[in-house]
Parts: C-alpha cells; sequence; structure tokens
C-alpha cells in the first residue's frame, strides 16, 4: 500500500469528521483533550469476531479496558507496522497504566489473517495487543460503523495484492463509550496524554 493511498483514505476520514474538527471542541466535562474529542458522535464498541487464539469475542469482552481500534492487515508494507510500533512506544510510556488498555488490531484482509498468523504479527510489536478476524461481511459492517474504509487493490503477476484502508485509531473508553480519535500523525506525545487521562479516569471511577 502506497503512503499516497494512505495518506487519500486518511483525508476522506477527516472530512466525515470535518464538522467535529472545525467545531474545535477539545473539552469534555472540563478535560482538555489533544486529540479529536468524538463523545456523542460516534456508537459504542460493539462487534463479534474472532480474536488471535480462534475465539469468539465481542466488544462486551472488552469493557473495563481502555481500547485503542484500528484497521489494517498483516501484508501492509507501511503504515500498519509503523502504527503498531508508535502505539507499543506509548504503551511503554504509560507504565503500569498500560495493563488497563488493550490495542485491538481488525484484520481488512481475512482471506489471508488467520488467527494464527494474527497471534504471530501482534504479538511482535505489544503483549496487550489483539488480533480480530471475522467474514468479509463482518469486518465490512465493522468498519461501516466507525466510518472507516477499505478496498483491495487488483492481484499483482504474482498473485499476492495490497489493500488500502484508512489509518484512524479509535480510543474507547473502559465502558466502551467511543471518545477520540487519533491518526498516526498526531504527535506520539499527545497520544500518551490523553490515553494517560482515559486511564486515570478508570482507576478513580
Amino acid at each position: 500500500m502506497k503512503l499516497c493511498r494512505t495518506r487519500r483514505w486518511l483525508m476522506l476520514l477527516m472530512l466525515a469528521f470535518g464538522a467535529l474538527i472545525l467545531a474545535g471542541c477539545h473539552r469534555d466535562d472540563g478535560i482538555e483533550w489533544r486529540l479529536t474529542n468524538v463523545s456523542g458522535h460516534m456508537p459504542d464498541l460493539d462487534f463479534h469476531l474472532v480474536d488471535d487464539h480462534g475465539k469468539n469475542v465481542s466488544g462486551q469482552d472488552y469493557r473495563g479496558k481502555v481500547v485503542l481500534l484500528y484497521f489494517g492487515y498483516t501484508h501492509c508494507p507501511d503504515v500498519c507496522p509503523l502504527t503498531l510500533a508508535q502505539l507499543h512506544v506509548v504503551m511503554q510510556r504509560l507504565g503500569p497504566l498500560a495493563d488497563g488498555a488493550r490495542i485491538l488490531f481488525v484484520s481488512v484482509d481475512p482471506a489471508r489473517d488467520t488467527p494464527d498468523v494474527m497471534h504471530a504479527y501482534v504479538n511482535a510489536f505489544d503483549p496487550r495487543a489483539v488480533g480480530l478476524s471475522g467474514t468479509p461481511g463482518e469486518v465490512e459492517a465493522l468498519s461501516k460503523r466507525y466510518r472507516s474504509a477499505f478496498t483491495r487493490e487488483p492481484d499483482r503477476a504474482d498473485g499476492q495484492y495490497e489493500v488500502t484502508h484508512s489509518s484512524a485509531i479509535y480510543l474507547f473508553d473502559g465502558e466502551g463509550k467511543a471518545r477520540l480519535l487519533a491518526t498516526p500523525n498526531n504527535p506520539q506525545d499527545d497520544i500518551v496524554h490523553d490515553l494517560h487521562l482515559l486511564l486515570s479516569l478508570g482507576t478513580q471511577s
């Protein structure tokens, strides 16, 4: 996947949230968020997929954890590994608080991304990352639920193919409420700052 394609999908995604961004609303109950605040503008965390251990899981299984939801695939040559590597560093910087968070990596290439493949991939980045896959219909429905987008490129001569996809990171609180939207272009400090706030709020409840 070429970076220019990633930027194209990113632009489409940001246009979808244009009204939120232009509103400049970063406050939520007196909290100064650095990322884009989507509280009340996106649905709760809800899905029925298969994790990288082959177990059927749902959004309810991650209640009590702050969730970072990201759509990608294991054959992605650039933005996926870069994003997961960045999130691993974010987790490290959070220290013990990171145990209250989970990275959910949803494959947009279920034909190739079996649970075994996903397990090896996500665990190469962070032990708190979970690989999720499902039927093409389930993945497409979840993608549409969060206004994400992806498309499979034509097969190359060797039979391989790439998947162009948007690169947003969706942050949900411990109750499964959509709270924040990040992109790989956000400064790492901002992601750490807002995750720290979300995780700290969870420990106070």
